[in-house]
């Protein structure tokens, strides 16, 4: 596995400070959020996974914490749209240039609004896919929100 991915390229290029972690990544794991935090021995709170979904027919990219469901009703809103729905796998892949299960919120192939919950931004580091299943990025949350330019929504 590499370390250079489209997601660190990116942080590099804004010279945001992160650190990478592995984990074994599991395919038949029912959340993968959830299977990373474990897997890295750290609160689901603060391995935030990443989202693609679509506000009005446009994409967007939502960050939440891996043990939280974001509200479709509060992501429309957010996004001053009226219906929001998760995009399916196929079109997130072909969207942001990632697989499924190794989505990151950074280096995306188009760039798309940002949406990150206000909820998972309360702790000293979080973690984030760094563009490859089993790889994240931990960094601190302010360099994730301006990185991205994201807006940071109560979304769950």
């Amino acid at each position: 596995m590499s370390n250079r991915t489209p997601a660190t390229a990116a942080l590099d290029r804004l010279g945001v400070a992160y650190d990478l972690h592995r984990y074994d990544y599991d395919p038949e794991a029912p959340q993968i959020g959830l299977h990373a935090a474990e897997s890295l021995g750290v609160d689901p709170g603060c391995v935030l996974k990443t989202l693609m979904a679509l506000v009005d027919g446009k994409p967007v990219c939502v960050v939440v914490p891996s043990d939280r469901e974001v509200s479709m009703k509060r992501l429309a809103a957010a996004a001053g749209g009226k219906s929001a729905q998760m995009m399916k796998p196929a079109d997130a892949e072909r969207s942001t240039g990632y697989r499924v299960g190794g989505i990151s919120p950074f280096g995306q192939r188009k760039a798309v609004r940002t949406f990150v919950d206000a909820g998972g931004l309360g702790q000293a580091r979080v973690f984030v896919n760094g563009g490859q299943r089993g790889l994240q990025v931990r960094l601190a949350p302010g360099d994730l929100v301006r990185a991205l330019d994201a807006a940071v929504e109560p979304l769950c």
